[in-house]
């Protein structure tokens, strides 16, 4: 029999909120799945922000070696341009609407619509950021539950 696929089969890529609740209850199970079915993504702002967490350069290496194993989606012009696209969108919503999104959050949703998939969170700025760019945004357990 097949492996089952978590998150309805789709590719994410893993924002550093959902790295961080991976391990709870609620959450471990479609993130085991999802990890071992490769559904897991990253890109170079998220492998960034996890590794500026790590604690000693041990725990780097082995973080480093986990994200390496990852399909990597690059952070190229089409991105750039699509996050200044985006940017500006939100300014035009109102006054300093565009301040309310994370300038890593803008890059990994503009890098997620590049490459066609998804960006797994539990963060509310990525369901804003879908008002300005084609991408799924979906909660690794849903909002308020953690």
């Amino acid at each position: 029999m097949a492996p089952s696929l978590a998150y309805d089969g789709r590719v994410y890529i893993a924002d550093t909120s959902a790295w961080s609740r991976a391990a709870h209850p609620a959450a471990e199970r479609d993130w085991t799945v999802a990890l071992r079915n490769r559904q897991i993504a990253t890109c170079p702002t998220v492998k960034l922000e996890l590794l500026y967490s790590a604690r000693d350069g041990s725990d780097f290496d082995r973080l480093e070696a986990l994200l390496g194993a990852l399909r990597d989606l690059p952070i190229t012009r089409s991105v750039t341009d699509a996050a200044r696209a985006a940017l500006r969108k939100l300014a035009h919503v109102q006054p300093l609407y565009h301040r309310s999104v994370r300038f890593p959050d803008l890059l990994i949703a503009a890098t997620a619509e590049d490459g066609a998939v998804g960006v797994l969170h539990y963060d509310a700025r990525f369901d804003r950021l879908t008002e300005v760019l084609d991408f799924e945004s979906r909660w690794i357990v849903p909002p308020g539950s953690l």
